[in-house]
């Protein structure tokens, strides 16, 4: 199974996510996609994410996390010893969200949500200071990420597999010559055998 975590003010659909989606439809795999909406709340969307993953067996799930979604994901792979994929992640969220708290709209709609400063309490309830495992994680970060810091990525992935994409933008443009990447580590086999006429 694969749970897609989207980032802040993203939703599910973003690019990475409807990609991912449409991919694994042309491969006859939907059925493994998870993708829900996350809500404002750290402590809530980690509940929900929770939630959906629940009756998984971690060695059969891959948490994959966008931005703020690869925060969620580092926190449920070391809680329950499933595998991420982690795309431009956050890794010092209660610092770099200080400056959003307030009312924002998602970038898929025009519904408002706040922002809450209880939220960054809640964000440093979550974080991890050094993930174990390292096998277990597949780092994507682009050098022209405009949002976060890629050295941060890096750093704070050490010995994990990772791909440093040069130049690209925080939302990772050219996901599409990545994605084969993330689902081959995710388990899925993105090469078929042909069958039989």
């Amino acid at each position: 199974m694969i749970l897609y975590l989207h980032g802040f003010r993203s939703s599910p659909l973003s690019f990475k996510a409807r990609f991912l989606a449409e991919r694994l439809e042309g491969l006859g795999q939907q059925s493994v996609y998870i993708c829900p909406q996350l809500p404002a709340s750290p402590r809530a969307a980690i509940a929900l994410a929770q939630n959906c993953i629940a009756q998984i067996n971690p060695a059969e799930l891959t948490v994959v996390g966008s931005s703020l979604g690869g925060f969620y994901a580092t926190w449920l792979a070391e809680q329950t010893g499933c595998r991420a994929v982690l795309l431009n992640p956050a890794v010092k969220p209660p610092r770099d969200l200080e400056k959003y708290i307030g009312v924002h709209t998602q970038y898929h709609s025009d519904a408002p949500f706040e922002f809450k400063r209880a939220y960054i309490a809640e964000l440093e309830a979550l974080t991890i200071a050094r993930i174990t495992q390292p096998q277990r994680y597949l780092l994507i970060a682009a050098t022209g990420d405009e949002v976060l810091d890629w050295h941060e990525m890096v750093d704070h992935y050490p010995q994990a597999q990772q791909v440093v994409i040069e130049g690209s933008d925080h939302g990772i443009s050219e996901f599409a010559d990545y994605a084969d990447t993330v689902l081959t580590f995710c388990g899925v086999d993105v090469h078929p055998a042909l069958k039989d006429c």
